[in-house]
């Protein structure tokens, strides 16, 4: 860290960084609203606190500012969850087809005892 603070190059690895936690966290958003929907808000906010709370006893800046970037990254991820599913909603993005239970299963365990009640 110390060759990073030498060169004075802590502000430009921050917003490097910066970009690249933000474009991380769109395609996040859009495969955890198509799996789970928006029960997964939760999940962003306990990160976000997580983090939130990292920061404050992280000494290094940088290490500190990135993981304040990424908490916040992840409030602001709990309000797209709830847009995505408006974009979903208007045909944007694909929506997941919900799945019924196994219905050969029933089949199965049906003729099953049906077979074994006429002695097959």
């Amino acid at each position: 860290m110390e060759f990073i603070e030498t060169l004075n190059l802590t502000g430009l690895l921050t917003g490097i960084f910066t970009f690249l936690i933000i474009g991380l966290f769109h395609p996040i958003v859009i495969k955890a609203e198509y799996y789970f929907g928006v029960r997964c808000w939760w999940c962003f906010l306990v990160a976000g606190i997580l983090g939130g709370v990292g920061t404050l006893y992280t000494r290094d800046a940088l290490c500190s500012s990135l993981l304040g970037v990424t908490a916040f990254s992840c409030f602001w991820s709990i309000r797209e969850v709830f847009a995505q599913r408006e974009r979903v909603r208007k045909g944007w993005f694909p929506k997941r087809e919900k799945y019924e239970k196994n219905k050969s299963w029933k089949t199965i365990s049906s003729n099953a005892s049906r077979d074994s009640a006429r002695g097959r």
